[in-house]
Parts: C-alpha cells; sequence; structure tokens
C-alpha cells in the first residue's frame, strides 16, 4: 500500500526506519490488484467503445443507460488515474530512500519536503493528495454501478412497473426543480450579501460564506438548521431582524409551500402513470429482451478481450478492403504509363475489375448493415404500440365527446318534460274546474 498509508500514525525516526527497511515488493503488490479485477474495468471499457463505434455517438447517447455506463467508467478511471500518480510518487520516494539514506540511526536525517510527505499521518495530508480525490471518486463511481442494477428491474413483474411509474414523476420534479432552484439561488445570494461583513461576529459560520449560505439553507429544509444561525454577536438588531425575516419566509416558502406543491405534483403524476404502467412494462420488457436478441459483444466481461472468430473474420473483410483500395490506386498510376492504346484496354479491364470488386464490397456493406430479424420485430412492436395508443386516445376524445352530447340531451329532455308537466297540470286545473262550475249549475236548476 502506498507508503503514508501505512506509516500514518508512526512516529518520525521509526516512519523513516521502516521506509528504509520497506521493500520493493510492497509497492508491487499494490500496484497489481487481482486479476479479475484488473481486468474487469478495461474490458468494461472496451465493450463501451465498441457499442460507440457500432452505433454512432448520437445513438449512443440517446439511451440513459449508455450515458450512466460512460460516466461511471469515467470516474472509475479518473479514480485510479489519480491512484496510480499516488503510487508512482511513493516509489520516487522509496528510490531515494534507498539510495542516499545509508545510516541507520535516522534521528539526524534531514528529507527533502516531498520524500518527507510520504511520512506524514492522513490529517496531514493535502487536500489535493492523490489518495484522497481516488476515494472520493470510487465513491461515487461505486454509487453508479450499484444503480446499474435498475437496468434489469423491468423483467420482474413487481418492479418494473414501479420504476416506470417512478421514471415518469422524474421528469415532473425536475420541471420542479426550476422554481425551486430559482426560490433557493434568491435566499441564498440575499443572506450571503447581508451577513458576509460578520464574518467571525457570529455564533457560527453561517451565512458568512457563499459555502455555508448553501450547506445552512439546504438543510434548512430538512430541520436541521438553528435558528441562531442569523444571530450576531453585536448589537445590530436591524440586521438581525432583516435575518429573522428572511429565514422565516425562506422556510414557509419552501418547507411549507414548494414541498407540499411538490408531494401533491408527485402523486397527481404517479396517479396519472399508474393507469397505463402495465402497457408500459409490458412493452418495456419485450424492450428488454429483445435487446439480448441484437448483435452485439460475444462474450461477456472480461472474456470480452479474448478475440473471437467473428473479429477474425472482419478483420480479413477489412484487411481486403484495404488491399483493394491499394490495388485500385497502383492501377491508377499504372495508367499514367501506358501508350493511347494499351491504355483504353486497359481501362476497360480496371473498370470492369473495380465495378466487380465495388459490387462485392457493396454487397459485404449491405450483409453486414442488414437489419436483423429481430430489429424488425421490435420496430414493428413500436409501430403497434404507437398506434394503438393514438386509437385509444382517440376513442376516449370521442367518448367524452358523446357523453358530453347525451348529458345536454338528458338536461333538454328533462326540460321539456318538466315544461309538458306544467302545462298538463295547467290544462287538467281548467278542465276541473269547468267541470265544477256545470256541476254546480246543474245542482242549481234542479233545486
Amino acid at each position: 500500500m502506498r507508503l503514508h498509508l501505512l506509516l500514518g500514525q508512526i512516529s518520525f525516526h521509526k516512519a523513516i526506519s521502516i521506509l528504509k527497511m520497506f521493500p520493493s515488493s510492497a509497492l508491487k503488490e499494490e500496484k497489481n490488484p487481482s486479476r479479475v479485477s484488473s481486468l474487469q474495468r478495461p474490458s468494461m471499457i472496451w465493450s463501451e467503445c465498441k457499442e460507440i463505434w457500432e452505433e454512432g455517438p448520437r445513438e449512443y447517447v440517446v439511451h440513459l443507460w449508455n450515458l450512466l455506463d460512460f460516466g461511471m467508467l469515467s470516474i472509475f478511471v479518473a479514480s485510479f488515474t489519480a491512484r496510480f500518480m499516488a503510487f508512482l510518487k511513493a516509489t520516487e520516494a522509496q528510490q531515494y530512500v534507498d539510495q542516499y539514506v545509508q545510516d541507520d540511526d535516522l534521528n539526524n536525517v534531514t528529507l527533502p519536503p516531498e520524500v518527507a510527505y510520504f511520512t506524514y499521518a492522513r490529517n496531514k495530508w493535502l487536500p489535493s493528495d492523490p489518495q484522497i480525490i481516488s476515494e472520493g471518486l470510487y465513491a461515487i463511481a461505486v454509487v453508479l454501478s450499484f444503480s446499474r442494477i435498475a437496468y434489469i428491474l423491468p423483467a420482474n413483474e413487481s418492479f418494473g412497473p414501479l420504476q416506470i411509474s417512478l421514471g415518469r414523476t422524474v421528469k415532473d420534479i425536475f420541471k420542479f426543480m426550476v422554481i425551486f432552484i430559482m426560490v433557493f439561488l434568491a435566499f441564498m445570494i440575499g443572506m450571503f450579501n447581508l451577513y458576509s461583513y460578520y464574518l467571525g461576529a457570529k455564533y457560527n459560520p453561517a451565512f458568512t460564506t457563499v459555502e455555508e449560505s448553501f450547506k445552512t439553507l439546504f438543510w434548512s429544509i430538512f430541520g436541521l438548521s438553528e435558528v441562531i444561525s442569523v444571530v450576531l454577536k453585536y448589537d445590530h438588531k436591524f440586521i438581525e431582524n432583516i435575518g429573522y425575516v428572511l429565514y422565516g419566509v425562506y422556510n414557509v416558502t419552501m418547507v411549507v409551500v414548494l414541498l407540499n406543491m411538490l408531494i401533491a405534483m408527485i402523486n397527481n403524476s404517479y396517479q396519472e402513470i399508474e393507469e397505463d404502467a402495465d402497457v408500459e412494462w409490458k412493452f418495456a420488457r419485450a424492450k428488454l429482451w429483445l435487446s439480448y436478441f441484437d448483435e452485439g459483444r460475444t462474450l461477456p466481461a472480461p472474456f470480452n478481450l479474448v478475440p473471437s472468430p467473428k473479429s477474425f473474420y472482419y478483420l480479413i473483410l477489412r484487411i481486403k478492403m484495404c488491399l483493394i483500395k491499394l490495388c485500385k490506386s497502383k492501377a491508377k498510376n499504372c495508367e499514367n504509363d501506358l501508350e493511347m492504346g494499351m491504355l483504353n484496354s486497359k481501362q476497360r479491364k480496371v473498370r470492369f475489375q473495380s465495378s466487380s470488386l465495388h459490387t462485392e464490397n457493396f454487397s459485404v456493406k449491405n450483409a453486414y448493415n442488414k437489419p436483423t430479424r429481430y430489429q424488425k420485430i421490435m420496430k414493428r412492436l413500436i409501430k403497434r404500440y404507437v398506434l394503438k395508443a393514438q386509437v385509444d386516445r382517440e376513442n376516449d376524445e370521442v367518448n367524452e365527446g358523446e357523453l358530453k352530447e347525451i348529458k345536454q340531451d338528458i338536461s333538454s329532455l328533462r326540460y321539456e318534460l318538466l315544461e309538458e308537466k306544467s302545462q298538463a297540470t295547467g290544462e287538467l286545473a281548467r278542465l276541473i274546474q269547468q267541470l265544477s262550475d256545470k256541476f254546480g249549475k246543474n245542482l242549481n236548476k234542479d233545486i
């Protein structure tokens, strides 16, 4: 392991003694990790390079999983590069001690600063130390590598629809983040401008720098910031009151309003997506299955570093194409040296050969670029899904229109029935009145 990792908490005299006795084989052990782990990363990088070469940069960037793989491998490469630089520096320090430090008693030995640095404990390392940078980048890459497991979740009946629903709600979250970031930056810059003149005059360093302002406002969203962050040691009540007001308005705006609005938006979006989650999941599962039928890597990492017969076949084709181009260029050079009579016959012959070679080359390219059976099936499935979605949408729109018409017809029929009922009631009352009048007249005559 690196020298200042092993000599972390040792005294200077003992550290130098161990440094001199430290064999170079220890560095070799650290430089040579297990064979599987040393081959895993280059094989994955080689696989991504082949995919970029075959699909092209534009098609490669369209898929988000490719971006995740590219970012993960880039961070891994940066981490290993920083660690390798640390190993080189440690090796140089080891060589210096082996060459120039001969005395066993190292109490009076003065080492150059760049060599003595490797005897320091971790708490004295520079913030830009390659080992520290390597560890931080490696932690980020490990998190990204575990998130790669989500690629195969659509194959599961329980986790597939859930992943699709969550993935669709992320779009709404990004839309909300525009307003969120705007409000956050406004209060962060305002609080920094208010308290930047009171560095060292506060009970805590909150809002005195841009970094501290960001930390304080960010953790206040989760209730982890204190109210004492706006209190001053001086008797400047006007500044404190403004700080209290701004900090309170920020908490009300972010925690009470915006966060609850975000929760409501996510809930609404999730309910809308949940209705079509089953269809979306089946489509994503079919797409995942068909991706394994596409023409791609013959062997998984790290076995893809071993050349396959297909690689030799393509290599032979490339060599053949290069030879054909070379022969064409030589034939053109020879044509300039021939006589006019021979030139015509030679041109016809070369044209015939070039046309036959061009036809062969064209057939090879067509055979290579010809879409496979599974690609055709996948395109048909996508078209069928899109057409079905359009038809369902049109049917939904027609049904909504028909429902509106039915509601209007029912309301008009109800109005007409009420009108007829009122008219019939008035007519019936008039007839009853006439009958009662006639009955009264007849009764009076009889009397």
